[in-house]
């Protein structure tokens, strides 16, 4: 079993900065990926970065240029910084991760994040 916490930024204005951080506890098997995707109210949900135990990155298309993650892996932590926000950023980010070894993912119960005046 793995449990996800998330926590951070959970309100911004248009054109702010978020960062979002998650811990994952547990058995913690690796090669892994550890990350975080989001939902909108009304869309499905989309990735926004992941990255993997061999520091590889994916970012999600409407993310991309503006959001950079980080990990640190003896904390089995992983970071956002999202900049340039936008209203449409709104939505709940879940964290997750994967075990490369397992066809299971594990999630977060998410973090509210609001982009407004």
């Amino acid at each position: 079993q793995v449990h996800l916490v998330e926590s951070g930024t959970d309100w911004a204005q248009p054109g702010g900065s978020l960062r979002l951080s998650c811990t994952a506890s547990g058995t913690i098997l690796s090669p892994n990926v550890l990350g975080f995707d989001r939902q909108a109210p009304g869309n499905q949900r989309e990735q926004v970065a992941i990255m993997a135990t061999d520091h590889s990155t994916s970012y999600g298309e409407s993310v991309k240029g503006r959001v950079v993650i980080s990990r640190d892996y003896a904390k089995n932590t992983v970071s956002i910084q999202m900049d340039g926000l936008k209203p449409e950023d709104t939505g709940v980010y879940y964290c997750y991760f994967m075990a490369l070894s397992e066809s299971r993912m594990y999630w977060g119960q998410g973090i509210q994040v609001t982009v407004s005046y």
